[in-house]
């Protein structure tokens, strides 16, 4: 009886067809029976898009883009000790090292949605969708695929490259691409991108768009300093409908959400669906109560103290820039480091301290009405228009185009309340382009990024760290081999993890 089991066995098995075999089941989602119609795809590109909030909107993300930079610092503090804590001071003093799990957040993050993003592109091509779906649901997938890459490349130089999606061992660890491989990569994304997407409509709706890919494509032609091909890009940019708002301030109000400024954002909603942002209690001072910031009842004491403007960048703004209050709060109170009793709130203009008082700045950019703690409704901007006009008068200016550049700098000047520049000297505009693009973009995780793209990161950091040192010369929270940086520090670590399971080769100085 046992026998003709077996062969009876044997026979069903050899009569089943292969289709047959990959059937995949009913009762279950998978990628044999979800992808599909074009409704399945665009869930799956609703998750791909979900995926840049932790990708771009988590802590990490202005740790290494402000905190890193001279725009930033951090309320030291002494009530908690613990390992978040740690790593994020030491991502803001150079001390940051390869087991540092806020490292290790960015690049993690940025590989989940790389993951669900290579699926899309996989399957979508040999899907029954009609051509105008497929370009749609591509274009906006390769275009998602380029920025998650151009993020990694500049934080970490060349990354691991996956290209399709892993299905085994063998294509699970790769070992890292050079930097040149990653850009031609994110290059070849993009050029797709463009070549699928349709232009913008307004009002937008926070999908990526034949503008948002050439914006991006122009950043990365700037970082690579091809600036006729960035002008190009970016020339195309400006004619897509794109325009400033009239006033700064209105950037950051809800009602203006992704708006005729927007050229890419990430999304959030307040509420109980877990889409909302949390942004401005990150930045609040550690107090049992904020709610003269807030205005409602809320305790901020473990959360917040970090990304602080210091006095340094408040500074930076010239006399009557709009941009100063819209950008920083200050509040003013007394008690101990790590729960601050707030008695005012001030505006940064002619700000002069009250004698006895604590002082703390925050960033008030993301200080927008809510109801719920840590629940609010805040886009993260990745790239709006103003970005667009300083980044083409910095591409024409180093060309020696620089009476034309400033037919660009000057729309960023004029909205923030100041008078147009006039000069035309190449250095000399190159600096003020720069400055310009430091408090037009201030606390959107640009500064660091920046100071390494033109070769100032160095210089400017270790001043900066000169600067705190003296300014804080009464607490000692500041080791002597912080703001030491070298060129081994432009990069951040690969996370060591990441260094065990796939041998990769660690970056230099780590």
């Amino acid at each position: 009886m046992k026998n003709i089991l077996i062969i009876l066995f044997a026979v069903i098995i050899t009569s089943c067809s292969e289709d047959f075999l990959n059937i995949a089941p009913k009762s279950s989602i998978t990628s044999g029976n979800f992808y599909v119609t074009e409704a399945h795809f665009d869930q799956a590109l609703v998750g791909a898009y979900a995926s840049l909030r932790p990708a771009f909107g988590n802590p990490s993300s202005w740790t290494m883009g402000e905190m890193r930079s001279d725009n930033t610092h951090l309320e030291f503090n002494i009530t908690n000790r613990g390992g978040t804590y740690v790593e994020r001071e030491y991502a803001d003093f150079f001390m940051d090292e390869a087991i540092s799990n806020t490292v290790a957040e960015k690049y993690n993050t940025c590989y989940v949605a790389i993951g669900r993003v290579n699926l899309i592109l996989e399957l979508i091509p040999q899907s029954s969708l009609s051509q105008p779906a497929k370009d749609r649901i591509q274009g906006q997938a390769s275009f998602l695929r380029g920025l998650l890459y151009f993020e990694l490349v500049r934080y970490f130089g060349g990354v691991s490259l996956y290209l399709a999606p892993v299905k085994g061992v063998d294509d699970a660890y790769l070992p890292r691409s050079t930097t040149d491989q990653v850009y031609q990569a994110i290059i070849a994304d993009l050029k797709l991108a463009i070549d699928k997407l349709n232009g913008p409509t307004f009002p937008q709706n926070g999908q990526a768009n034949d503008g948002s890919a050439r914006m991006l494509l122009a950043n990365v032609y700037l970082t690579l300093k091809d600036y006729p091909k960035a002008e190009a890009e970016l020339k195309q940019v400006t004619g897509m409908g794109y325009s400033l708002l009239n006033k700064y301030e209105s950037l950051y109000q809800l009602n203006n959400k992704n708006s005729v400024e927007s050229i890419f954002s990430v999304q959030y909603q307040q509420g109980n669906q877990g889409q909302q942002s949390s942004f401005l209690y990150n930045f609040l001072p550690l107090s049992s109560d904020v709610s003269l910031i807030t205005k409602f009842p809320s305790a901020n004491t473990q959360g917040g103290g970090w990304n602080t403007p210091t006095f340094e960048m408040m500074e930076a703004y010239e006399k009557g820039d709009l941009r100063l209050d819209a950008s920083i709060g200050i509040v003013e109170g007394t008690g101990q480091i790590g729960n601050m009793f707030i008695e005012k709130f001030r505006s940064p203009v002619d700000f002069t301290a009250t004698p006895g008082k604590r002082t703390y700045l925050f960033v008030k950019k993301y200080l927008t009405p809510h109801s719920l703690v840590q629940n609010t409704d805040d886009n993260l901007h990745i790239y709006r228009f103003a970005e667009a006009l300083l980044s083409l008068a910095e591409v024409l200016n180093e060309q020696g185009k620089s009476a034309e550049s400033l037919i660009y700098l000057n729309q960023v000047r004029v909205r923030a309340g100041l008078k147009p520049t006039t000069e035309t000297n190449q250095n000399l505009l190159r600096e003020i382009i720069a400055k310009e693009r430091r408090v037009e973009l201030a606390f959107e995780n640009k500064r660091w990024l920046d100071l390494v793209r033109t070769g100032k990161a160095i210089e400017v950091m270790n001043l900066n760290g000169k600067y705190l040192k003296t300014f804080y010369a009464g607490s000692s929270y500041l080791p002597d081999i912080s703001y030491k940086l070298t060129s081994d520090k432009l990069l951040f670590p690969i996370p060591l993890r990441e260094i065990k399971v796939g041998n990769l080769v660690q970056n230099p100085g780590y």
